[in-house]
């Protein structure tokens, strides 16, 4: 068991080959070959536009077809409902009379040029984690007792150091299975774009995307800045939403840009009771920042730091778990407001992406 920050990490070599792990994905009935074990790159691009049988990520050659007025209206729809149901979560909080506005940013072909070329070195490590996590899974599914409950029949011991304290398990019905919901929250604020931060958030985005496509685990992924117009104090980037899954999301996660100012407390309450509202009994919220909360006119400060504890504490009540990765200068500030269990000390940008799917996999 190594130690990752503040947090245990399972032992697990990303690098290890496939005979070492003794675990691959089956393979498709057309192919002698496993698509997880080719390398993706433009060469291997399929015609499909959503994950292949073993979870590998499948693109389009060419772009998409014109969309349908009916589907123009439904992704019309689709937008004015996230800003109604955003604008009445934070009605009765300090943020009620922020302008708010909840963007789906569309994505351009350069998007998906990008998206191939970060992803090219990602998705083997990806894949690896994933055949490591798919086994324990169904194991899970078929095993008598689900595990990780605040309470039950059966004590856990091994469970003790993750310090959740889900240490308990219970009998679980024939139809129940093991369920998780995650949420991946992103600053977007003007600090993003030094030292290489706006890549590595963009990395990791892709690489928690798509372990959650081949896991079958719901994801929303939300970016998040403030002040960028008078009329605009908060600006939300919807890139993923499982209300509302999109092939093409993978591609959106390009446009994850360093804009202005950030205002956590806002967005965290928004996709915090989006998790809560899911039916799934483990949310996750993980929280990558670089910098301490600042928008005008006065949110900063202790301000700013209670509003964000007071939010985690609000929605830890309501069963929702919260990680901060923190990437930037202001560590101990993100540290001290999140408290030291629920924080995450990034130094190695390059190796961000994996050890975050990593600890999404220890919450199966």
């Amino acid at each position: 068991m190594r130690t990752w920050g503040n947090i245990d990490e399972p032992d697990f070599d990303p690098g290890c080959s496939e005979e070492e792990i003794g675990i691959a994905f089956k393979k498709s009935a057309d192919s002698d070959e496993s698509s997880s074990d080719r390398a993706f790159d433009d060469s291997s691009l399929m015609e499909s536009s959503d994950l292949g049988e073993n979870g590998s990520p499948r693109v389009h050659q060419a772009n998409p077809e014109p969309m349908s007025e009916d589907a123009k209206r439904k992704e019309r729809d689709f937008r004015k409902k996230l800003n109604r149901d955003a604008r009445e979560i934070v009605s009765a909080s300090i943020h009620k009379g922020v302008k708010l506005i909840v963007h789906r940013p569309d994505y351009a072909p350069d998007h998906k040029q990008e998206y191939i070329a970060l992803s090219n070195e990602l998705m083997p490590v990806v894949r690896e984690i994933a055949r490591k996590t798919l086994p324990l899974l169904e194991h899970e599914v078929s095993a008598e007792f689900a595990r990780n409950h605040y309470y039950g029949a059966k004590f856990q011991a091994e469970s003790v150091a993750y310090r959740n304290y889900r240490h308990f398990a219970k009998k679980r019905p024939p139809t129940e299975s093991p369920s998780l919901a995650v949420g991946l929250r992103i600053d977007e604020s003007a600090s993003m774009a030094a030292f290489g931060r706006l890549e590595a958030a963009k990395r990791a985005a892709i690489a928690v995307y798509e372990f959650c496509q081949i896991c079958h685990i719901p994801i929303l992924i939300y970016g998040d800045t403030a002040d960028v117009s008078k009329m605009e104090h908060m600006s939300l980037f919807a890139y993923a939403d499982f209300h509302k899954t999109d092939s093409y999301d993978r591609f959106r996660l390009m446009g994850i840009r360093a804009r202005s100012n950030n205002r956590d407390g806002l967005a965290l309450r928004i996709i915090a009771e989006k998790l809560a509202a899911a039916p799934q009994e483990t949310k996750l919220l993980i929280s990558l920042s670089d910098g301490q909360p600042k928008a005008m006119d006065d949110y900063t400060g202790s301000y700013a730091a209670q509003d964000m504890q007071q939010t985690i504490a609000e929605y830890e009540r309501k069963g929702i778990t919260f990680l901060a990765a923190a990437i930037g200068q202001d560590k101990d500030v993100i540290q001290q407001i999140y408290g030291n269990e629920r924080f995450l000390d990034i130094t190695n940008l390059r190796e961000f992406p994996a050890k975050l799917v990593r600890m999404i996999a220890r919450y199966l």
